[in-house]
Order: structure tokens, then C-alpha cells, then sequence
């Protein structure tokens, strides 16, 4: 590794290079005045991040000495509450406000709809995710489980195309009604006198009716509107399944992951200057519009670059596009971890969050300065999803970095809009003045259940042992957390604003499922979540011509907020523990084969998030969170003596084996067992082990060290 000194900084060449090469030209700014404007930054606002992190462990050890000056008593909530408050924690409710963001695009403020989260150093899937908004309801209707069924292996059965055309037909008699017929009877679809005629009778709602292509006695495509969400019908006599269609109706495609979030985070292994080019240059690709992958696939070449924006003829003649590419956040780190891509002044490691904010920003410029192509933002703004935050102070803090970037850049302030994670649970109990303390930027709030229960369980380690992990789902501090979320969100004005998101789906085989039970997401109020894939954001916009959310929204806005901090407060304990040894050895398994499946990946083969198969080999998404819930819920179990450090060492070898199974077809995948001295199984071990010491019970700093270990033995 060499080092170029800037302003006093210590950049590895490799960064400096593709910031000043590649990065900053077509910005406006030049080298010296980036690496002027961020060494400022750094050298004032490293210290305040320092004392921000010294905060947190405080707050912490006073929490710990609380309980374990009660151990044995019976929980005393009163007190408990009390005790918060008067240490800080807790923090009083200010006056009522509306946050004051501004120039928010439509995807974010007026649009329901689904947001993917991908791994921003995998560019094939970033381009997915991008391209992600528009997809097709037949591809995934028939491709997937969400009729209940998987398809036939070899070509079309045309017995199942029946089922999904029958199943389209449904949706868009719901969505579109016609008066007088129905979608299944139709034989013509055509356009007159800037008129939607379907066998010559009009939609029930005309407006819904928004534009065609073609001729539009026989329209080629016809684009429909329903709850801010488009619908395109694609008219083909050629096509396979147009030509046996009375309508020649070959597919109904529907707007889909109306956003995206280009992830730096959670479900990346980025932990030197190497892995951090690669995400930055995927995200300059998508800025400039520019960004290319070439790939095999069925043993062609491809290559896959960002999708234009269609256009239709409008009613009056005119012609109207849409977007053809989801709207794209950008997900920096959190306050916590460092990086060695660049060293400060007196040697250290720069705080990666303050490089994030810089080099995003930096980047996203391309974007804003644009008139037209492909773009991102049609706003102005730059979206930067800001995770893992502990209450509103460091949200201030938050704030007061992208305050300072944009001077540094020369960008209007608060051209940057904050995403505000409520993922830890500080957050939680002060999340009206969380949003306050952004309220100019504020444009998303999301719930994230897996980190949010981490938190929760080293908060209270020493409160106690913890319920199983699917009785932690079911206890009231849960629903009082999601319903306390959107409650708040909607007193602080965020309707027709801003993002109010809720969780991932974590089974992306699961598409019935995810069917029957993800539209509760609409049903609360969040007018967006988050999929696991571009196929389960088609599925799922189609709950989002079911839900009205703004309609949602308002009801519960006049009802009131229906959570309050108290029920958040309740520590979800185990109160009776009856458990016999095969149902706890089976919670530890489940974890430790959780944790092994994902922590085998990232440290060996730099793979931040993958579908890993759990122990009856459903595969399941899994990032950093679900990592640091599973290795939390061990340390917690090992540390009250529900289990002993023989019972978790033997359950990680037993696991191992059965994910060394489960990647036997991986060529790059290096087996565990029988030796279990590998990196890989070490840092496993660590998460739990050590799973205590580490700061909010992250995974960052265990995983970072152990990915760093392997590449400099490569």
C-alpha cells in the first residue's frame, strides 16, 4: 500500500487516484479544493464524533451497573423509565412541528411504493435494482411460488400461463375497472378522441388512462395510473402469448421498486481502500448514467447498463414519459467504524461515515448537474440513507456533516436529504426529536426489526436472558415499536414529504408468503418497504393498488399516536423460561448456522449479503443485522448460563458441517470442517464470544478485522 498526502491527510493512492481521475472531473471542483474542504472536516468534526461514541459507552456501563444492581428482583418499569431519564437517555418530548424538507422528489414524497436494498460493490445487481422499476406481472407471476405452486422445469405449460393471465385479468378488473364489462371479456383496447375505449366502453375512472404507444386504433402499449403507480399493457400479435390472446394482450408490466438503496452498509464488505473504490465507482456509474456490466448468461454475452425513460403519447397529443430507473438512495456507514483508506494528521484512521458523506456527495453532483439523460434526481437533492444512529443527538451530528460537505462542495444547503434509520433503540424512545433535529432534511424513516432487536438485546444484557427469537417477535415492545414509528412519522408531517418505510422481506424463494402477509406494510401506513429482489418489487406494488396509503395515513393521523415509550420499554425477558434442552440447543443451532452461513462469506470471499439456506434449507437474506441478532441472542443465552461455552463451541462445529454441505457447489467456498481453525469460523466465534464487548453488540469491528486478516494472507 503507498499514501499521497493531501492537505495533511494520508489517502492510499489507489482512492486518491479515482477521486481525482475519475470522481471529480464534470463536478466543477477541483483536487485542491475537495481535499481541503474534507481535511477541514475531518480535523473538526472527528473529535465530536469521538465524544458522541464516548457517549454511548457511558450510557451504556450506567445501564448495565442498573440492572445488575437489581439482579434477582422483580423488574421495576417506573423506576426503570426514571432512571433514563435523569442519566439522559430518555429524553423529554418537545412542541409539535412539521419537518420543513424541500425539493423532494416524487418516489419520495407522493409515490407508494417498493424500495429495493442492494450491495452497491456488485455492480450486475446495482443495475438489477435500478432497473428494477418497471417489471413484468406475468414473468413473475409464473416464474415464482406466488400462485402457490413453482413452475414446470422445461418450456411454457400453457395450462400455468392460463393461471397467470386469468390472475392478471383479476388485477386489472380491481385496479381498472371498466363500466359495463370486465377485462376478462375484452377483445380491443384503442384510443379515440384522446379516450381510452375498452370494446368501446370507457374506464369507470377515466383519468386513470394516461397514455399509449403506437397506433391508437391498436396501440402497441397502453400506460394506466392507479394510487400514483403505473400500469403498462403490451399489446403483441407476434408474441407467444399475445397471439393466442383475444386481446393480444402479451404481458401486463407494472411500475415496481419505485426506489432503491445503493447500500455501502449492511450488506457490504468494504474494510480498506480497494473495496471502497469499488462501491464509489459503482456509484459514479450510476450518477454519470454510464455504468456497464457484461456477463454470460445461458452461454450468451450480455451487458446491462441503466434502462432510458419510455415514452407514451399522452391524451392530448402530447408526448409524456416516466422514469425508467428506480430513484436512488445512497446508504453511507453509521458514526462507528473507521477505514484505513485514508489516515488522518496524526495517523489514524478516518472515521469512514465522514468519507461516505464526502465522496457520495461529491459524486452525486453528476447527477445534479444535468439537464437532462438519465437522471436521478429531478429535485436537486441527494438522498443518503443514514443508519445505526443513537438518538437525536447524533442525528444532530449527522445533520451537521452534510451542513458541512455541502459548503465544502458548494451545494445549496440541505441539498442533502437524510434517511433516519430507527434501528437502535435510543432512536426509538426519542424519535420525534431524532426528527426534529433534521427536520430541513428529513426524508425517510424506516423501522428495521433485526438491528432494532440487536440493540435491544445488548442494551439489557444484563437484564436478563432473552425469549426465543420467534417469542421476541410476538412481545408487545414490537408492535408498540412499528405502530410508534409510523404514529410519529405522521405528527411530524412526513405524509406528502417523506419516506415512512418498513423491513425487509428476508425469503426471496418465499413469494406466496410474502404475498399474503407483506401488505400489512401498506396497511400500517408506511408508503414504502423494502424487497429482497426486482421480482418481489413487482409482487409486491401489487398491494399498493390494493392500499390507498394516503387515505391510510389520514385515518390514522385523526386517530392519534397509538404507542407510546412505555410499552417500547419493556425488555422482551424470558418470564418463565420453561424450555426443555432440545428447544434451546435448537435456538443456538439456528443461530450459529445463521451466523456461519453469512460470516463464512464476508470474511473468505468479501460477500456482504447472500441468500444463505437455514437449517431446513430455506434461503434467506441475510446482512450484518440478522448477524448481529443471531450472535447477540447467543452471547445473551451464553452469559446467564442458559448454555455453556462446551454447548456453544459444539453447536458452531455441528453447524459447520452443515454449511460446508450447503456451499458444496461454491468453487470458492473453503470447508470448515474438520480442522474449524479457519479465519472464518474464528470470527464466528468471536461475534458470540465476545459478542458483549463489542460496541452496541455491532459486527463491524469483529468482521472487519478477520476480512482484513484474510486479504493480507492472499
Amino acid at each position: 500500500m503507498t499514501r499521497d498526502t493531501r492537505h495533511g491527510l494520508q489517502v492510499d493512492t489507489l482512492l486518491r487516484s479515482f477521486i481525482e481521475d475519475q470522481a471529480l472531473p464534470g463536478t466543477g471542483i477541483d483536487a485542491d479544493q475537495f481535499w481541503a474542504g474534507f481535511a477541514d472536516i475531518v480535523l473538526d468534526l472527528t473529535p465530536v464524533n469521538k465524544a458522541l461514541l464516548d457517549r454511548r459507552s457511558v450510557l451504556q456501563d450506567k445501564i448495565d451497573a442498573w440492572h445488575l444492581a437489581r439482579r434477582g428482583q422483580p423488574h421495576d418499569h417506573e423506576a426503570y423509565k426514571q432512571f433514563l431519564q435523569e442519566i439522559g437517555y430518555l429524553l423529554p418530548e418537545g412542541s409539535d412541528f412539521s419537518i420543513e424538507t424541500a425539493n423532494t422528489d416524487p418516489e419520495i414524497a407522493l409515490v407508494p411504493g417498493p424500495q429495493l436494498v442492494v450491495p452497491i460493490t456488485n455492480a450486475r445487481y446495482v443495475l438489477n435494482a435500478a432497473n428494477a422499476r418497471w417489471g413484468s406481472l406475468y414473468d413473475c407471476l409464473y416464474g415464482t411460488d406466488a400462485m402457490d405452486s413453482l413452475p414446470p422445469r422445461g418450456g411454457y405449460e400453457r395450462g400455468r400461463g392460463a393461471r397467470v393471465i386469468a390472475r392478471a385479468r383479476v388485477f386489472l378488473d380491481e385496479a381498472f375497472p371498466i363500466a359495463g364489462t370486465s377485462h376478462v371479456d375484452v377483445r380491443r383496447y384503442h384510443v379515440k378522441d384522446g379516450r381510452l375505449l375498452i370494446d368501446d366502453m370507457p374506464l369507470v375512472d377515466p383519468e386513470k388512462f394516461v397514455g399509449y404507444q403506437g397506433d391508437p386504433r391498436a396501440p402497441d402499449a397502453i400506460l394506466l395510473c392507479n394510487h400514483g403507480l403505473h400500469v403498462e399493457l403490451v399489446f403483441d400479435r407476434a408474441h407467444f402469448i399475445g397471439a393466442r390472446d383475444q386481446a393480444c394482450l402479451a404481458d401486463v408490466r407494472l411500475e415496481s421498486a419505485v426506489s432503491a438503496i445503493m447500500d455501502c452498509e449492511d450488506s457490504v464488505s468494504c474494510v480498506d481502500a480497494e473495496d471502497k473504490v469499488q462501491a464509489y465507482a459503482n456509484w459514479l456509474g450510476l450518477m454519470k448514467g454510464d455504468l456497464a456490466e457484461s456477463f454470460e448468461k445461458d452461454g450468451k454475452a450480455m451487458t446491462r447498463r441503466l434502462n432510458p425513460d419510455p415514452v407514451w403519447t399522452a391524451p392530448d397529443g402530447s408526448a409524456t414519459s416516466r422514469k425508467g430507473r428506480a430513484l436512488m438512495l445512497v446508504r453511507n456507514v453509521g458514526h462507528l467504524m473507521t477505514n484505513p483508506a485514508i489516515l488522518d494528521a496524526q495517523g489514524e484512521e478516518v472515521f469512514e461515515g465522514l468519507m461516505d458523506a464526502m465522496v457520495t456527495v461529491m459524486i452525486a453532483i453528476h447527477d445534479l448537474r444535468k439537464i437532462g439523460g438519465l437522471r436521478n434526481s429531478v429535485k436537486g437533492s441527494v438522498y443518503v440513507v443514514k443508519p445505526k444512529m443513537h438518538g437525536p443527538e447524533e442525528v444532530a451530528f449527522a445533520d451537521e456533516i452534510f451542513t458541512r460537505v455541502e459548503a465544502a462542495l458548494g451545494l445549496p444547503k440541505h441539498t442533502v436529504k437524510i434517511g433516519i434509520m430507527d434501528e437502535e433503540r435510543r432512536t426509538s424512545v426519542n424519535l420525534k426529536e431524532c426528527i426534529r433535529a433534521a427536520k430541513h432534511r428529513v426524508a425517510f424513516i424506516n423501522t428495521g426489526f433485526l438491528d432494532r432487536t440487536g440493540d435491544e438485546i445488548h442494551t439489557s444484557m444484563e437484564a436478563g436472558p432473552f425469549s426465543r427469537k420467534d417469542f421476541i417477535k410476538r412481545k408487545a415492545w414490537i408492535s408498540g415499536y412499528e405502530n410508534q414509528n409510523v404514529d410519529i412519522g405522521l405528527e411530524c408531517g412526513l405524509s406528502g414529504r417523506a419516506q415512512i418505510g418498513k423491513g425487509m422481506w428476508a425469503m426471496p424463494d418465499l413469494m406466496s408468503a410474502m404475498l399474503a402477509q407483506k401488505i400489512e406494510h401498506p396497511k400500517s401506513g408506511a408508503n414504502t418497504a423494502w424487497v429482497p429482489s426486482p421480482t418481489a418489487a413487482t409482487l409486491h406494488a401489487l398491494h399498493y393498488h390494493k392500499i390507498d396509503v394516503f387515505k391510510v395515513q389520514e385515518k390514522l393521523r385523526k386517530g392519534g399516536r397509538r404507542a407510546y415509550v412505555d410499552t417500547i420499554l419493556d425488555i422482551p425477558l424470558a418470564a418463565h423460561r420453561k424450555w426443555t434442552p432440545e428447544q434451546v440447543m435448537r435456538e443456538v443451532e439456528n443461530n450459529c448456522q445463521g451466523i456461519l452461513g453469512y460470516v463464512v462469506r464476508w470474511v473468505d470471499q468479501g460477500v456482504g449479503c447472500s441468500k444463505v439456506p437455514d437449517m431446513n434449507d430455506v434461503g434467506l437474506m441475510e446482512d450484518r443485522a440478522t448477524c448481529r441478532i443471531s450472535a447477540q441472542h447467543v452471547a445473551n443465552w451464553l452469559h446467564h448460563g442458559i448454555v455453556s461455552r462446551d454447548d456453544v463451541m459444539d453447536a458452531l462445529r455441528r453447524m459447520a458441517t452443515i454449511v460446508d454441505r450447503q456451499n458444496e457447489g461454491d468453487p470458492n467456498y473453503r470447508p470448515m470442517a474438520p480442522g474449524f481453525q479457519g479465519i472464518a469460523f474464528q470470527a464466528a466465534c468471536d461475534l458470540i464470544l465476545l459478542g458483549r464487548q463489542q460496541p452496541s453488540g455491532y459486527t463491524e469491528p469483529v468482521l472487519h478485522r478477520r476480512r482484513a486478516e484474510v486479504k493480507a494472507g492472499e
